[in-house]
């Protein structure tokens, strides 16, 4: 048995087995390793900017690796660079010259016409990304305090139960969706989920209200970071949710109602 050996560079190596003339020859094989992947450069959210319009860019309100390893940077980057900004540049370009111009983003989703799609899901686009941002931050998560602390308790019985409700709602989602936790007519905090970029503010919404906490169920808001594994990246979301911007967010709305 004869056995050859490569200098140890960096590759790896595997055996191979010849069988000639009834006598057996271990030969030793460099293979090389796959070449390193480019190198992605991640920009700065400062940079994107949004054709002139009646809407601008929501500022990002941290750096695109601010919420990692929850949300990628490239995830990040990519979601608010490119879709998001798809979105406000769409919906400039749909309200162009029209009644819903000079309106608030909450104005138009309440009145606009849903079997209007480009501007429902532009609309809907925008505003839904605008509140995802702000619905999470670095240093995050935990368990609420304050005022929404209390409404939860109210409301659900206790976090524990709120929580479980929320990620059975995002869990039992199908396709491109959001979930919501929202302020109702009533004033009472409930779950509900919307499709592709509807939310609760629509006419068409299944369950009507004022939204305070929002998940992005969308593929591009989690596939380059957990591929297959949803149901993770939900439960991850739960290290970066800002708590204090939803407190604040509860506050705005339940004092809008009253």
């Amino acid at each position: 048995m004869k056995k050859l050996f490569f200098p140890l560079t960096s590759l790896f190596f595997f055996s191979l087995l010849i069988s000639c003339n009834n006598k057996k020859l271990t030969e030793v094989v460099e293979v090389p390793l796959p070449t390193a992947q480019e190198k992605v450069t991640i920009g700065f959210p400062d940079d994107v900017k949004a054709n002139p319009g009646s809407f601008l860019l929501d500022k990002l309100p941290y750096s695109y690796d601010a919420l990692a390893p929850t949300i990628s940077p490239l995830t990040l980057e990519v979601h608010y660079s490119k879709h998001y900004l798809s979105y406000t540049n769409n919906l400039n370009e749909a309200i162009a010259g029209t009644e819903y111009e000079n309106m608030s983003i909450e104005e138009i989703l309440a009145k606009l016409d849903v079997n209007d799609m480009e501007l429902r899901n532009n609309a809907g686009g925008f505003y839904n990304h605008s509140l995802y941002w702000k619905s999470m931050a670095p240093n995050a998560g935990g368990t609420p305090k304050d005022t929404i602390a209390a409404a939860i308790n109210r409301d659900f019985g206790s976090f524990k139960d709120f929580k479980t409700a929320f990620i059975q709602e995002a869990t039992q989602q199908f396709g491109s969706a959001w979930v919501w936790l929202i302020v109702d007519k009533a004033g009472k905090l409930k779950i509900t989920s919307s499709q592709n970029q509807d939310n609760p503010l629509m006419r068409n919404a299944a369950v009507p209200g004022t939204p305070i906490l929002a998940l992005d169920l969308w593929e591009h808001a989690y596939y380059l970071g957990y591929q297959y594994r949803r149901r993770t990246y939900i439960d991850s979301f739960f290290n970066v949710i800002n708590w204090e911007k939803v407190d604040e967010n509860y506050r705005n709305a339940f004092l809008r109602k009253y």
